[in-house]
């Protein structure tokens, strides 16, 4: 089974939320239109700007954590620019 680490952004509300999933188009409805409670309610909508494919969930869950540390964080901040200059 392959995972996903996935980057959304809320272009309303200038956030960005990174996941991991399995099953990116069930998760990215929740985090859209399902879900009921949780952080990204708050800001919807939500756009998908970065998708990579793992094939461990170990390697997603590594890859999670480091675009939360603070090198990942200044690379999601360029990949969110180079989404709002397309």
């Amino acid at each position: 089974m392959q995972h996903l680490v996935y980057t959304l952004y809320s272009q309303k509300f200038n956030k960005s939320y990174t996941g991991i999933t399995s099953s990116i188009i069930e998760r990215f409805h929740s985090h859209n239109t399902y879900g009921t409670k949780g952080w990204t309610l708050r800001y919807r909508p939500w756009v998908a700007v970065h998708i990579e494919v793992f094939n461990s969930k170990k390697e997603a869950l590594n890859r999670e954590k480091w675009f939360k540390s603070g090198i990942g964080r200044n690379r999601k901040q360029e990949i969110i620019k180079k989404f709002l200059k397309s």
